[in-house]
C-alpha cells in the first residue's frame, strides 16, 4: 500500500518533471539526450523503464517514485531537495532568503526590500542579501515567505504601474503557471523586465518563449525573449506608490 508521504513526493515529482519540460530539459520523444528513455537511464539506470516513468506521472496509477529515485532526480537536473522529498522550499532552490535568515529571530516581515539591479543580477540566488544589510517589511494581507519588493524604473508599464513605484512579487513554479492579463517579473540572462506575458508554445505544445508586453505600448514594442533552464517568473501580488 502506498503511504501518504509517498503519494505527496510523487505528486511533486510530477510538478518537477513538468518545469523540466517547460525549461527544455527534457523532450520526451528527444533522440538527442533528453528524452524520455535518457531521464529513465540516469534515474532508473535502465533506458527501457521509459514506462515507469510514465506510470509516476500518471496521477491515477498506483505506482510512486521512491526516495532514492527522487534523490536521483535532484542530483542529476539540479531540483531543490528539502522541496522534493520534504515540500519545504520551491523546485529549484530560488527561495528569497526571509527576516528569520538575516536577525535569527521570528518576525512577521516578510517582504524584502531590494533593487532592481540587486534582484536582476545573480547575487538573489545565493546568500548576498544575507551578509548585507537586507530590509524587510510586511503588509497585513501578505502572508508567508518568498516575497521580494523592488522599485520601477521606466514609464513602460504606466498608466498601470508607474515610474518610481514599488512592486511585491512571489516567484511562480515554472511557466506552465502563467496566468493571462497577469504581470510579472522576467529575469533572464542578467536582465529584469516586468510585463505582461504571453507564452509561446511549439507544436507539440512545449512553451520555447514569451512574448513581453508593456502597457505603454504606444511608446514600447512587444518582443519575444527566449525561455530557457534560468528564466524565472515571479508574478506582481502589489502596486505601491509611496513606501
Amino acid at each position: 500500500m502506498i503511504t501518504t508521504d509517498r503519494r505527496e513526493l510523487n505528486d511533486r515529482f510530477i510538478e518537477v518533471f513538468q518545469i523540466l519540460e517547460d525549461r527544455g530539459e527534457i523532450i520526451k520523444n528527444d533522440r538527442n539526450g533528453r528524452g524520455l528513455g535518457d531521464f529513465a537511464k540516469r534515474i532508473l539506470n535502465n533506458r527501457s523503464y521509459g514506462h515507469i516513468i510514465r506510470a509516476y506521472l500518471n496521477p491515477k496509477d498506483k505506482r510512486c517514485i521512491n526516495y532514492e529515485q527522487a534523490r536521483r532526480v535532484c542530483s542529476e537536473y539540479g531540483v531543490n531537495t528539502t522541496y522534493l522529498l520534504e515540500g519545504t522550499g520551491t523546485p529549484f532552490g530560488m527561495d528569497l532568503p526571509t527576516a528569520n535568515d538575516v536577525d535569527g529571530k521570528e518576525t512577521k516581515q516578510n517582504i524584502l526590500f531590494t533593487s532592481t539591479e540587486a534582484f536582476a543580477g545573480a547575487s538573489v540566488d545565493n546568500d548576498s542579501f544575507i551578509r548585507e544589510e537586507a530590509q524587510f517589511f510586511s503588509l497585513p494581507d501578505l502572508f508567508g515567505d518568498g516575497f521580494v519588493a523592488f522599485p520601477i524604473n521606466g514609464n513602460s508599464m504606466e498608466p498601470v504601474i508607474n515610474d518610481g513605484d514599488v512592486i511585491i512579487c512571489r516567484q511562480i513554479a515554472g511557466v506552465h503557471e502563467i496566468k493571462e492579463n497577469k504581470i510579472y517579473a522576467v529575469r533572464a540572462k542578467g536582465s529584469l523586465w516586468v510585463k505582461y506575458v504571453q507564452p509561446i508554445k511549439d507544436g507539440k505544445g512545449r512553451i520555447h518563449s514569451l512574448k513581453l508586453i508593456s502597457a505603454n505600448y504606444l511608446e514600447h514594442d512587444p518582443w519575444t525573449e527566449e525561455v530557457d533552464k534560468n528564466t524565472r517568473l515571479y508574478e506582481v501580488q502589489r502596486r505601491i506608490s509611496e513606501l
